[in-house]
């Protein structure tokens, strides 16, 4: 696949995916398309050789795979499908000064400033009693733009510019409405009308998040960069998807996006969960194969990487800064905050320099604290060789986010050609 018709899939794949569940549904989408056979956690698993498989976790996490004849040495490529958000609090309508607004929570390491004054939509997964009186879920995404969080204005804080600080309970509430009549059920109820569930007589639970309404695009003179939400990390997700609908199904490979990386993982559907190792014992029944294949198997975990700041370039090692449009990012740290060793990096490595692509290495100044990923998690739980990997990005956690336009496209190539 050329690098214009992987961008452009890119795009539609990010507007598509508001929230986790949108992102695992259309990778379901995909891998239905690309012949792939659907599995469910609850019924006896009967594999093929020669065939090619998927299975969800809670609409949220998804693993993909191979199952060649012969030797399986697997290559597995692993994402999350989770961003940072405002997710709706249980009870969250708010009905006062003259309009109506929604209480939120912070999921995850968000950059607040930037929230506010965009055009706000809102979409996730809602619990509800049908008409039949059975409990069914559906997905919802409102698109339209319905809400905002508006600024003070700095004719109200003479220190807007100098030391604002953002107080998550009071100054971040999305204003949606100034009648005073709305319920937020009837809302719910409306929008599932709207995809055919038609008749319901309770709404019990919703986990329904915000997202900017901004579609993707690219950005730059030469459209050098591609800017969107969720960068962070449906792109390492569009990647790891896309890669393992392009190798034949002789090759071991598996793919997992899970849910929840970006609170700690710890969840059913979380790489910290069972869903991975769960899914490699049922491909794997016999625990000698399963240790063989462990131990001589990879997984690449691949998130997205700090590019250099230009406005701020003290903030990396100078001998450790990734630029973006060079190249996908392997990510070390001495304290095992990536999971990444020198064995891994050589292999990764050779099949860069075979595939023609750069490689970047980013370490975190030494006097700044490291995040981690599910490189670490997974390695610990599975005993698997694992390396970090990602693609360099501006404005992590932001509202919007910026990545260069060749790099995700290089690291497809890599993991296309990959052989272990």
């Amino acid at each position: 696949m050329n690098k214009e018709d992987f961008n452009e899939g890119l795009l539609g794949f990010l507007d598509a995916s508001p929230t986790p569940f949108h992102a695992t549904r259309n990778m379901a989408m995909m891998f239905e398309n690309a012949g792939f056979i659907k599995l469910d956690e609850v019924q006896k698993w009967e594999l093929r050789e020669g065939q090619r498989y998927y299975v969800t976790r809670n609409d949220s996490s998804i693993i993909a795979f191979t199952y060649p004849k012969g030797e399986k040495k697997y290559l597995m490529v692993g994402a999350h499908t989770d961003s940072p958000n405002l997710k709706l609090k249980p009870n969250p309508v708010i009905k006062e000064h003259g309009v109506v607004k929604f209480g939120v929570e912070s999921y995850g390491g968000l950059l607040l400033n930037p929230w506010f004054d965009r055009d706000l939509s809102l979409a996730g997964r809602v619990s509800y009693l049908d008409a039949a009186g059975e409990i069914q879920s559906s997905l919802i995404n409102v698109e339209k733009k319905i809400a905002l969080i508006p600024s003070l204005a700095i004719h109200l804080d003479d220190k807007a510019n100098k030391d604002r600080t953002v107080n998550k309970q009071t100054d971040i509430c999305p204003i949606l409405s100034t009648n005073e009549d709305f319920e937020l059920d009837d809302f719910i109820k409306w929008q599932l009308d709207k995809i055919g569930v038609q008749n319901v007589q309770e709404i019990y639970a919703h986990e329904l998040s915000f997202y900017d309404a901004q579609k993707a695009s690219y950005v730059g003179l030469r459209d050098d960069f591609i800017a969107s939400a969720r960068l962070d990390n449906l792109l390492s997700c569009y990647v790891g998807m896309l890669s393992i609908c392009s190798v034949d199904a002789s090759k071991p490979m598996l793919f997992i996006a899970s849910d929840h990386e970006e609170v700690g993982s710890e969840s059913t559907s979380g790489a910290g969960g069972s869903f991975l190792e769960n899914t490699l014992r049922r491909i794997f029944c016999d625990y000698e194969a399963y240790m063989q294949m462990i131990r001589s198997s990879l997984m690449i975990s691949a998130d997205n990487a700090h590019a250099i700041h230009p406005n701020y370039p003290s903030k990396h090692d100078k001998e450790h800064a990734p630029h973006i449009n060079a190249g996908v990012v392997v990510k070390i740290n001495a304290n095992q905050r990536y999971a990444t060793n020198s064995e891994t990096t050589a292999k990764f490595l050779q099949a860069a320099s075979t595939m023609g692509e750069r490689v970047q290495k980013f370490v975190t100044r030494s006097d700044m604290g490291c995040g981690s990923t599910i490189g670490p998690i997974t390695a610990t739980r599975l005993g698997i060789d694992t390396i970090d990997v990602g693609l360099p990005t501006l404005a992590m956690h932001s509202i919007r986010e910026l990545a260069g336009s060749d790099d995700a496209h290089g690291l497809y190539k890599i993991l296309v050609g990959f052989e272990l």
